[in-house]
């Protein structure tokens, strides 16, 4: 694992202004080692500007000592570097210098004008000195060791340490641009991880619901019409046994039929859960991104079964002929040419009349229904409206209950598929349920 930008900064824990603790002692003996040189180079210093040795020392030792804050001004040591390059004094303040300030984040301009002005110092002292050393006989060589020596000698102790600090202030900032890139990606990737996981519980969510709808529109207009029966049957089993015999079988029927319906829908839910629980024993840790991409396939896979084994619009005038035998009376008008839609569309206008239905025989038991259905050149339009019931008490005959879902899930089917869901009481005391679905 990387060591991210906000580690990095976290692990400032030096003194002052170093960054690590293992710099301050670096740095610490590296101005130590250039403080004793200086003080020892000051004693020939002093004899030759005709001081006391001890004021040489002094001054060596202050000015190899500003090696220390070589790190916060670069351009300040190497200042004294090359002021005391007369003097022959800090040779190793002059190169550690010259590197530290390649180094550094100043300008280029600025590290060309002192790598320049050190160069040239250098070279001038050393050309004097080569010099003088000549002509006191110290040296025997030719004319042309002077500019030999003077060139050589400043171009050795000027350009390594400059290209050396350029080379490593490159590497430095490419390092710390992939630290940030790498930063970046990875709160990128954190983001992303959040998002997925965001519609991991979207899609899970989504999922819940379509179940719960399916298992609504499947479960309550078979059980109400079972229950109206069996009300039925209870009421004339002694006065008309073969009336209830008649409604005995239809509630057979009706209850074979929803029990079809639930194994069909529980078999894709089973083929949809062996997916991903196989998936999931064979691998221990599933990424947020594939358990999206999982629960849209099962989803996908659970609509398309029910698509094909779901009702159509053919099976509206089955659905009003068993309302119809359970004593409602019910009316059923189709304008415009009939014609295939897609299957969701024909699912979605099936479960809308059904639902429409259904709430009459609980809410409006006896009530005359009109179901209008009509067939546009660019929409499918469904109409169901009860009158009032003929008696207050009709309503609750049958003890049907409840859950108050069947308007919401009705309104959500239309709007998924870009249609438009109306419903409330009619002026006449009854109600109505309208619906839009465009047929594209």
């Amino acid at each position: 694992m990387t060591t991210t930008g906000e580690e990095h900064e976290a692990a400032r824990g030096g003194p002052w202004w170093w960054a690590r603790w293992r710099s301050a002692v670096l740095d610490g003996a590296l101005a130590a080692a250039s403080a004793v040189e200086c003080a020892v180079e000051g004693v020939p210093f002093a004899r030759d500007a005709g001081i006391a040795p001890a004021v040489g020392v002094v001054f060596g030792l202050l000015a190899g000592s500003v090696l220390v804050v070589r790190r916060r001004w670069p351009i300040a040591v190497v200042l004294v570097a090359i002021a005391i390059t007369p003097a022959e004094m800090g040779f190793l303040m002059g190169v550690v210098g010259l590197y530290t300030l390649a180094a550094s984040e100043l300008p280029r301009r600025i590290i060309g004008s002192l790598a320049g002005m050190s160069l040239v110092g250098t070279l001038i002292v050393t050309f004097v000195r080569v010099r003088q050393d000549m002509a006191r006989g110290d040296l025997t060589l030719g004319d042309w060791f002077v500019p030999f020596a003077s060139i050589t000698t400043a171009i050795g102790m000027t350009a390594p340490p400059v290209l050396l600090g350029l080379y490593v202030g490159a590497r430095r900032r490419l390092m710390e641009s992939l630290r940030e890139r790498a930063d970046s990606l990875e709160r990128e990737l954190q983001l992303l991880a959040e998002r997925a996981e965001e519609r991991a519980e979207w899609a899970r969510g989504e999922e819940r619901t379509r179940i719960a709808r399916e298992m609504h529109d499947v479960v309550a207009h078979r059980v109400s019409l079972m229950v109206v029966h069996a009300a039925a049957l209870q009421a004339i089993a002694r006065k008309d046994p073969e009336k209830a015999v008649k409604n005995a079988a239809l509630v057979g029927d009706m209850g074979r039929q929803a029990l079809t319906e639930l194994r069909e829908m529980l078999g894709v839910l089973r083929s949809g859960d062996g997916v991903r629980g196989g998936s999931s024993s064979a691998v221990p840790a599933v990424p947020a991104a594939v358990e999206v991409a999982a629960a849209v396939a099962v989803s996908r896979a659970v609509v398309d079964e029910g698509a094909v084994e779901g009702p159509c619009l053919s099976d509206v005038e089955e659905l009003v002929g068993q309302s119809a035998a359970a004593g409602m009376v019910v009316d059923l008008s189709v304008e415009g040419e009939a014609r295939s839609y897609a299957a969701e569309i024909e699912q979605t206008a099936f479960r809308v009349v059904q639902e429409a239905l259904t709430n009459v025989h609980k809410h409006a038991a006896g009530a005359k229904t009109y179901v209008r259905l009509a067939h546009r050149v660019s929409e499918i339009a469904m109409q169901v409206e009860n009158e009032p019931p003929p008696e207050a008490g009709s309503a609750s005959s049958a003890r049907l209950p409840s859950g108050g879902n069947g308007l919401v899930g009705m309104k959500e089917r239309v709007a998924a598929l870009g249609g438009v869901f109306v419903s409330g009481p009619t002026d006449a005391g009854g109600f109505r349920v309208s619906a839009v679905i465009p047929a594209a």
